[in-house]
């Protein structure tokens, strides 16, 4: 069954709707009523319940902030709203901090229950999806291939992997400290791509390949494997012995005879050098992925050793088709923190190898430069002047530190003079904006609406807007609505309903809520006695 509280201070409306309602009918247990939102607070803070009904307007708390605290409390917890006519613009609040839906005074039965059906079908979807992820959960407990092969995946991802994730993966799998070291497999279907081959023997030979290497690895308790595609499988070798490396050199003949027997398929088999910190596999699947490459162009169906007699190789391909890229991308992103530390990465693998070459760095430095020159485009900047003069002082350069600290220099250069601009170009938007609300505060826009109107979309806006001026649209329409009213009501010829109407407030019950919830008393008290020193209430508003 479903529980339900009902809140409104009007007792006939209350009872009425609890006796007029076939609860049962429409799988609901009996209400619980309350006539105070303190008292239903209080009931949903020492039980569960799955619908609240409230009424709006009320003494002490009232409905909109009654949802507020509830949705606190029970965030999924499903909110009907009673409204009077007059009181629409409560509403909008109460949907705005969580309300489903409201309904009108006075209350109709049929569009009540219609509203708690809907509510009633929300519900059982919402626990139906509940009842599936905690029997996922189990399956997912229950079966260690799928759990395993998420891990290597996650392994060899290119992914920050962070220690919280790495403690996570060794409770779910108990795994076992590092202490003989790790080794990265890669099997590699050879040609899988060969044109004349129709789609279904495609699939085929890629569910004979997995197949395959999976058999053939499965009486390993120290192996973990992946698929990544349907050409390539990937197992990681945890803390091996000897007899166990003998036992799976055996294997990975056994997988390549098999492969080229049955299905006329060459295999590429690569083995990775050991590593012992999870945070070094994807580097170890790139190196072995890279001699992989290297050894086809001379002949299929091999196994492949890292040795490292290819790391230099290897570390121009990654600085050059990775890396540089990748930081390129981060700058026209202007993450200046991202970039900071990626370029760090860089300079770590580039003064990785002992002892650090001037001619390498040099050689690296000019690439990085005419990479970063040919890219990127400098904004408000006589970038022209600016390349010129980097470019002169790379070859006045008489040491890897000061080519180091050159490419540092242009990259952070780059970035203050993007962020620069960009902060001063969401200025003037965000001005334009404002400015814009400002002169059409007795109109209601949706965000969605000024959004279109400067061709952005209405999400992206929302968090400029918030950056740029510490309050939400909404807030600054609230805002800039009552400090229009303060000024109006120091002038006692304009009634309080047209100060209301002037500032874009369809009713005076909602203005006098929402004069009182920013400027802390009711606007006729205000223009009573508060006028005379509205600085501090200025100041209230400014903040709000």
């Amino acid at each position: 069954m479903i529980n339900v509280l009902i809140v409104d201070d009007e007792p006939y409306n209350l009872y009425g709707l609890a006796h007029n309602i076939d609860w049962e009918a429409l799988g609901y247990g009996a209400p619980s009523l309350f006539e105070s939102g303190e008292e239903a607070l209080e009931a949903l803070g020492s039980a569960s319940f799955d619908v609240l009904i409230s009424d709006v307007a009320m003494p002490g708390m009232t409905g909109i902030e009654l949802v507020e605290q509830a949705k606190l409390l029970h965030p999924q917890l499903q909110v009907l709203m009673i409204s009077g006519y007059s009181e629409f613009e409560f509403v909008q609040d109460a949907i705005h901090v969580g309300a489903q839906a409201y309904v009108l005074k006075p209350l109709k039965p049929d569009e009540v229950s219609s509203r708690l059906t809907s509510f009633r079908t929300t519900i059982e979807k919402t626990r139906q999806v509940v009842e599936q992820t905690n029997e996922l959960e189990k399956k997912l407990t229950g079966s260690m291939k799928l759990v395993k092969e998420r891990f290597v995946s996650d392994l060899i991802a290119d992914m920050p992997l962070t220690n919280e994730l790495i403690m996570s993966w060794k409770g779910l799998l108990e795994l076992p400290d590092i202490l003989e070291g790790y080794q990265a497999i890669v099997f590699g279907l050879d040609s899988f791509g060969t044109a004349g081959r129709e789609a279904k023997e495609r699939m085929l030979l890629g569910n004979s390949f997995r197949q395959t290497v999976e058999v053939s690895l499965s009486d390993m308790e120290s192996v973990y494997i992946a698929q990544t595609s349907p050409e390539e499988l990937v197992a990681i070798q945890l803390n091996s012995s000897s007899e166990e490396k003998v036992r799976l050199e055996k294997q990975l003949v056994f997988v390549q005879s098999m492969m080229r027997d049955r299905f006329g398929a060459q295999v590429t088999i690569g083995c990775s050098r050991l590593a012992d910190r999870w945070e070094d596999c994807v580097l170890v699947y790139k190196e072995i992925k890279f001699a992989m490459a290297k050894s086809r162009l001379v002949e299929d169906g091999q196994i492949v050793r890292y040795n490292g007699s290819d790391a230099s190789e290897f570390k121009d391909y990654r600085v050059r088709e990775e890396l540089i890229p990748n930081i390129v991308r981060l700058m026209e992103e202007g993450d200046a923190a991202k970039v900071g530390g990626y370029m760090n990465r860089i300079l770590d693998v580039v003064l990785s190898q002992e002892p650090v070459s001037y001619s390498y760095v040099q050689a690296f430095g000019m690439s990085f430069l005419s990479e970063l020159i040919r890219t990127l485009k400098w904004n408000n900047a006589p970038d022209g002047d600016t390349n010129l003069l980097m470019w002169r002082r790379m070859l006045d350069c008489g040491s890897s530190g000061q080519i180091v600290e050159l490419l540092v220099e242009y990259v952070d250069r780059y970035m203050q003079v993007e962020r620069k601009d960009r902060l001063q170009q969401q200025h003037h938007l965000i001005r334009m904006v404002a400015d814009f609300i400002e002169e059409r505060l007795q109109e209601n826009w949706t965000v969605k609406q000024i959004a279109e109107q400067f061709d952005l979309n209405a999400s992206y806006l929302s968090v400029l807007f918030k950056r740029e001026m510490g309050k939400t649209i909404s807030e600054f329409v609230q805002a800039t609505r009552i400090q229009m009213a303060i000024k109006l009501l120091q002038d006692p010829n304009i009634k309080m309903y047209e100060v209301a109407d002037r500032v874009g407030i369809q009713t005076k019950a909602y203005f006098t809520y929402l004069f009182k919830k920013i400027v802390g008393c009711t606007p006729q008290d205000y223009r009573n006695y508060g006028y005379k020193t509205d600085e501090e209430t200025k100041l209230r508003v400014s903040r709000q």
